[in-house]
Parts: C-alpha cells; structure tokens; sequence
C-alpha cells in the first residue's frame, strides 16, 4: 500500500495541525451543502468537527461522526490519525455563527455572508493580516499543515477561482454534486459585482469565506514548510497567494477528490502551477462499510484528514498502522 502520489516531502521536527474554521451561510441555501443533518444545522458542524478531534467524542450535541448513510466524518480521521501519532491540532477561529466548544484561537472574525447579497467577507484583509501574524506567531514549527472546516465552502471556492479566471469545477462531499445549484449561486454573484475585480483580497471580500483570507495570511506569515490540507477550496487559498505574489505551498489532498468527475482538480492545480500531493487512504480494503462510501464519492475530503495521514507517512508510521489507527477509532462508534 503507498500512500502519497509525491514522496519528496521531508520529515519534519516539530509539525502543528491547524484546523481554520468558519461559516459562510451559502450552506444554509437548501441542497447546496451536503454537511449536517439540515441547512440551518450545516452552521453547527465545524464546532462539532473540532469537538470531536479535541477530545474524541462530540459532548455538547446528541449528533454522531457519521453522516446519515453510516459513513465516518473526516474530523473522526483526523482525530484517529493525530492521536495515533501524536501530533496537536490548534483550531483557528475564523469566522462562526456558534460559539467554539474547544480552546481556540479565536481570530474575532464574522461569519461569511452570501456574496448574492453582498460582500461576503468584509474584514478580508484584517483577517488575512490577522493570518500573517499568526503565521509568524507560530515560528517555533517546522511545518504546518493547515485543514479547514467552513460548510459550503466549495462554492466560495467556485466563486473565487472564476473571479480570478480560471475555468474551474469544484469538488462536493455529496456522492451527486450539486453543480446547477453551485453555477446559479456563482452566475448571481457575476450579476451583482460584474467581471472588473482584480485585487486578491477584494475578491475574497466580495466572493469567499473567512478561511479563505486567513489561510493566505497564514502561508505568508509562516517562516517554515505550510501546508494547504484540503481539496478545491483549498485551491482558492493558492489563487489568492500566487495572485499576491508570494511563492506557492504545496496542497494535500486525497485520490477522492482528485477522481471527482464533477470536479477539476488537477487540471486547477496546474493551471494555477501549485503542487499538489494525493494522498490514497485505500478505503475500500479497510473492511468497514462507511468508509467503503469515500470510494463511491461521498464526502472525499474535509477537515485536513488528507494533509493528517500524509504527516504519519513522513513521521514515519507505515499506511497500514494509520489505516489501523482509524478502523479502531470508527468501529468504536459505528459498526
């Protein structure tokens, strides 16, 4: 079993995991996030995800790490994943409607508003300098490697990397992605602010999330090895930062997103020039009946879980003993 498409990655000494988190209330639009167990309750799911790889276990709510068909969310990978080996998460708060139920470092940002109606991040470059500060703050690691949980956060990411040209698709942790719905929301945007935008962080402000522009301030900030943990919003976190001119981390995602038939990620990677790492968790050998949906296209990626098993690999843990470190912490809690 081999994990990484790129192996080139060398080990690092002292590794965070960062886990943005943010809203942006595009997920209550109905059909349009596949997260939660409704729209309204798509705003509840980065405070539940943190939760759950803090300490766990989700305590404030009676909701479950899986979804409704019994496949294991992400952020039950990541906990397995960085309890196994060892590594801390520090959750950043971006922008959220609920309060965090875990420490945070709470970055005092409003949640992402629907950029029909208007900007969509209105503190963008606060909280992209807020971004850089933490980035150096956090100067004593070698690497971080930075997930996101923002519900709806793909058709920011739409919106984003068409407002700075590129002929992109995005990804959906639906197994049918809802791309009519995603194109309306993005052709309402085009209607309201027009084609003439060209600085990166009034894009961000008019058209993304809050993670978005803390992610990118974070990749500036940050003296040591960053990197982008997720799918195709995290390639709207590489748009904004090769459009600023600094030089490009490298992404970190998995096989599911990458396979995405609805989505173009690979093609985006490259248009965009970042490198870009897939990670292959093999689900479909582990034997458990939820993971075997990540293989048919249900959910794919979310919560850096990707970016979390690529950091066993360069620690030095075997596919396997990951593998095996996650089927323990999900068949505890699913069958």
């Amino acid at each position: 079993m081999v994990f990484l498409s790129d192996s080139r990655m060398i080990k690092p000494e002292k590794p965070l995991f960062i886990g943005i988190l943010a809203n942006t209330m595009l997920s209550t639009v109905p059909g349009l996030s596949g997260a939660g167990p409704n729209p309204m309750g798509s705003l509840l799911v980065p405070v539940l995800d943190a939760e759950l790889i803090w300490q766990g276990s989700i305590t404030s709510s009676d909701a479950t790490p899986n979804t409704p068909t019994g496949c294991p969310t992400p952020a039950s990978i990541t906990r397995a994943v960085l309890d196994h080996i060892g590594v801390p998460p520090l959750f950043i708060n971006a922008g959220l409607v609920h309060r965090p139920t875990v420490p945070v470092l709470d970055l005092h940002g409003q949640a992402g508003g629907d950029p029909r109606d208007g900007p969509a991040v209105p503190d963008a470059m606060r909280l992209y300098n807020e971004g850089i500060r933490t980035g150096k703050l956090l100067s004593a690691y070698d690497m971080l490697v930075v997930g996101e949980c923002v519900p709806g956060g793909t058709t920011t990411a739409l919106c984003v990397l068409r407002s700075f040209g590129y002929d992109a698709k995005v990804s959906s942790a639906s197994v049918t992605s809802p791309d009519i719905l995603k194109e309306e929301v993005y052709s309402a945007v085009v209607r309201r602010i027009g084609h003439s935008l060209s600085d990166p962080l009034e894009i961000v402000r008019e058209t993304g999330d809050p993670m978005i522009a803390v992610a990118a301030g974070l990749a500036e900030g940050f003296p040591g090895t960053l990197i982008l943990a997720g799918g195709t919003q995290m390639l709207a976190v590489a748009a904004v930062i090769k459009s600023i001119g600094r030089p490009l981390p490298e992404i970190v995602t998995t096989v599911y997103v990458r396979d995405d038939c609805s989505a173009s990620c690979d093609k985006t990677a490259q248009d965009i020039g970042v490198p870009i790492t897939y990670v292959d968790p093999d689900f479909g050998k582990a034997g458990h009946s939820g993971l075997d949906r990540y293989c048919i296209g249900e959910i794919k990626e979310g919560m850096g879980y990707g970016g979390a098993m690529m950091l066993g690999t360069l620690l030095g843990y075997s596919p396997e003993e990951i593998t095996r470190s996650i089927i323990s912490f999900v068949s505890g809690y699913s069958p």
